[in-house]
């Protein structure tokens, strides 16, 4: 398990009837450890509020290999898979296991950077184009025209 960002107990309210991790827990799972990333490379809330930046999704999509109950713990990897050129457009890959290295989910999303007072796609600000360089990256890493 490399480049975890979010280590966890599922909770009661993240159980479905089926007495398993509900399936929108695994994308707030997967939010949090994007969270947690760029707050780890210096992105907090303030920054992204500093440039009227936010990001916004385009596309998630989940596989899913092995139940998770209650009271486990998980942990979730984070890795671009894509980005482009100019820096508006991403694709994260995350992967949830648990904490034993068990590989539960893979979650992929799609998205980009909203300038969040023009409602428009924006690209980030030259300073933090350094901090997205040093962002861990997928074996199978792109870079979009």
């Amino acid at each position: 398990m490399e480049n975890i960002f979010y280590s966890g107990q599922v909770l009661w309210a993240q159980i479905d009837a089926n007495r398993h991790l509900r399936h929108s827990a695994y994308a707030d799972f997967c939010a949090q450890a994007r969270s947690n990333l760029f707050n780890h490379k210096g992105l907090s809330l303030e920054a992204f509020s500093k440039y009227q930046l936010g990001p916004i999704l385009f596309k998630e999509t989940t596989s899913y290999f092995k139940e998770i109950k209650m009271d486990e713990v998980v942990k979730v990897s984070v890795e671009l898979t894509k980005y482009n050129v100019s820096k508006s457009r991403f694709s994260f890959r995350h992967v949830i296991y648990k904490e034993d290295g068990l590989k539960c989910a893979t979650i992929d999303v799609d998205g980009a950077w909203m300038d969040l007072e023009k409602r428009k796609l924006a690209v980030i600000p030259e300073e933090w184009k350094l901090i997205f360089d040093d962002i861990p990256r997928s074996k199978d890493y792109v870079e979009m025209a």
